[in-house]
């Protein structure tokens, strides 16, 4: 009898976050999802679950989740997929329903064809014969990388003459850590602007303290920079973003940020940091994390496929 196939709902979410983490365990060696996240994708105001998710349950347990969101309202659609080792035949089958619904999302957005990603691990659970099977290939790697922090190791540094970095006390600050984003990020690989409302959705704003999130600005360019970081994974503190206007790039703003990022976990008792990386980021950005002691967790490849 076929293996069935449903769709996710909110309260699905504890279920999906042990099968991430089952998946994690074999994948890096340890769990590191939390519900909150899982909550927030399943949550997601632009995502049909109806349509936009697949479960194939085991009982209590899942044997595998995927879900699509649309990021680029034109041809680009994101998946994400996880599934236990052994499970080809519905592997394939979630595949080809992503692909049927990728196209659908593209058409109905007026494009003519969809370029799906999906990230993962370098050595995962899914098996990667069957994404090349189905035209799938690899067009970008990203590293994770962690440092360990202690307060001895990283005071809070003091800015460098003419800098100054202060908080996101407000939603003006909000409105303009925004707009440095969007124009930090523009010319990087798969960058797709979002409105403010949209990103803040995907921030998950609500539960994000903006305590750690910071503008620094500088003599005669104004607000240049922005760290947003987080501290609500239990694995360790982690920046999810750090951005340089264009203008205001090779003058430390960045390893500055960075520095202060680490000096702020240190002292609220964090002992490790991490982000992520493109590894063909044009602006320097795994040179300067290495600088900065961040050393290899694990490795995420983007594959993609082009349906029509």
């Amino acid at each position: 009898m076929p293996t069935s196939i449903r769709p996710a709902a909110p309260a699905d979410a504890v279920a999906v976050t042990a099968l991430m983490n089952r998946v994690d365990e074999l994948e890096i060696g340890r769990p590191e999802t939390d519900l909150h996240t899982v909550l927030a994708d399943l949550e997601h105001p632009d995502t049909d679950l109806e349509r936009d998710s697949w479960l194939v349950p085991d009982g209590e347990r899942l044997r595998a989740f995927g879900l699509l969101w649309d990021p680029s309202g034109g041809e680009r659609i994101d998946v994400d997929l996880y599934v236990l080792p052994s499970h080809r035949a519905e592997t394939d089958r979630i595949l080809a329903a992503m692909e049927t619904r990728a196209l659908e999302k593209a058409r109905a957005n007026g494009a003519a064809r969809a370029v799906v990603h999906l990230h993962l691990n370098t050595t995962p659970t899914l098996d990667t014969g069957l994404l090349k099977e189905r035209g799938w290939r690899v067009v970008r790697r990203y590293h994770v990388l962690h440092r360990p922090l202690g307060p001895a190791r990283d005071p809070l540094p003091e800015p460098p003459a003419g800098v100054r970095v202060r908080g996101c006390a407000d939603e003006e600050d909000r409105v303009r850590v925004h707009a440095l984003y969007q124009e930090s990020f523009a010319g990087h690989f798969d960058f797709q602007p979002r409105p403010y409302e949209t990103w803040l959705h995907d921030l998950g704003a609500r539960q994000l303290d903006w305590n750690l999130v910071w503008i620094v600005s500088a003599a005669g360019l104004g607000d240049c920079g922005f760290l947003i970081a987080r501290d609500d994974r239990e694995a360790m503190g982690w920046i999810r973003s750090v951005g340089v206007l264009p203008a205001a790039r090779g003058r430390g703003l960045a390893g500055f940020l960075l520095r202060h990022a680490f000096g702020v976990f240190a002292a609220r008792g964090r002992d490790t940091v991490g982000l992520g990386v493109d590894t063909s980021n044009a602006t320097g950005a795994p040179r300067l994390y290495e600088r900065h002691g961040l050393t290899l967790h694990y490795a995420v490849d983007t594959w993609e496929t082009v349906v029509r």
